[in-house]
């Protein structure tokens, strides 16, 4: 192994040691647990840590295993020590593995997720955030083929401006609001509510497009365009931004107005900022702003300290905003709201 190697193993292992130090175990853990469906790495790993997105820290890499980091149900979790500190390790629940040179195929989809992957399914891969000049020349639905008062599924629609060159399957998204940097007031996205995707049946001017599926009617105005095929993550390895950010909530997905686990949520930062999905922020509540009735002073007022309130994790990354799922919230959290590194 080269010198440069060396110092790099040595390095990354005393960075992961540092890190591991850190690792608290939760009171009552139990001494395994076996996965069973339905199950998350971070619904496990709470039972065992008390920052469960810790986890990745002490997490033992058997090279016995292919994919150590995929987590199948009937597998067996088993907290060891190792001079005195903790550590996970997977047994597999079929018994030992007898490795063999020759490629072995494994099924990830029967894996169990990081997180609960249906909260998120239909976030991972539509258009999220769009920019002025994309909404602006996006292609648009112009009439509906059959006369049809609702649009649905199965239905034919009049779209204006779809390029031939581009495929032939879309996505249909309705315009929403823009969102605003709370602090600076600078553009940083419009959001693309997605309605549904349809396949393009003639090219002209209109063009035909037939609707395969939708989630909700389309209206005239509504915007098309083509599917994407951006990298897009169903596993997650959850971990603190490489850079130190102090965001905030300016969104949350369905416009509710108080915010509990598992819901979608937009941040002010994305990966300008080094937002990568995995990253991990804790979530405060801005201290409210009150009168000091004590104060001799006239109209004193003075701003509580913010409360630490949740914990999220990214799952997808735009350059100027990310989404987040609640993962913890210890209390009803709302757009305003701070995150910063846990």
């Amino acid at each position: 192994m080269s010198t440069f190697k060396s110092l790099a193993l040595a390095l990354a292992l005393l960075a992961t040691a540092a890190y591991a130090d850190q690792v608290t175990l939760k009171d009552g853990h139990p001494d395994r647990h076996v996965v069973v469906k339905g199950d998350t790495l971070w619904d496990i790993s709470e039972q065992f840590l008390n920052s469960p997105w810790l986890w990745p820290e002490i997490w033992y890499v058997n090279p016995q295993i292919d994919n150590p980091h995929l987590i199948y149900p009937g597998d067996i979790i088993n907290l060891v020590y190792v001079d005195g500190k903790p550590q996970l390790r997977v047994q597999r629940g079929k018994g030992t593995y007898k490795l063999s040179p020759k490629a072995r195929v494994e099924r990830i989809d029967k894996a169990i997720p990081t997180i609960p992957i249906d909260a998120i399914q239909q976030f991972l891969t539509q258009p999220l955030v769009v920019d002025q000049d994309t909404m602006k020349n996006a292609a648009y639905v112009v009439s509906s083929a059959d006369e049809h008062l609702i649009v649905g599924a199965g239905d034919r629609v009049y779209v204006r401006n779809l390029k031939n060159d581009e495929g032939d399957r879309f996505h249909v998204f309705r315009p929403g609001e823009a969102y605003l940097d709370p602090h600076s007031g600078e553009v940083l996205g419009y959001e693309a509510l997605y309605l549904g995707d349809g396949t393009a049946e003639k090219f002209a001017d209109p063009s035909t497009m037939k609707l395969t599926r939708t989630t909700r009617e389309i209206n005239i105005g509504d915007r098309v365009m083509p599917m994407t095929h951006e990298e897009v993550y169903a596993y997650f390895t959850p971990h603190s931004p490489e850079n130190k950010i102090n965001g905030t909530i300016i969104s949350v997905v369905d416009g509710v107005s108080q915010i509990g686990q598992y819901q979608i949520v937009v941040i002010n930062h994305g990966s300008r900022e080094g937002v990568d999905v995995g990253s991990v922020f804790e979530i405060y509540q801005a201290g409210e702003l009150i009168v000091d009735q004590v104060s001799d002073e006239r109209n004193a007022r003075v701003k509580l300290p913010d409360e630490k309130a949740g914990l999220l994790m990214i799952f997808r990354t735009f350059d100027k905003v990310s989404f987040g799922l609640i993962m913890k919230a210890s209390s009803a959290l709302h757009v305003g709201d701070h995150v910063r590194n846990p």
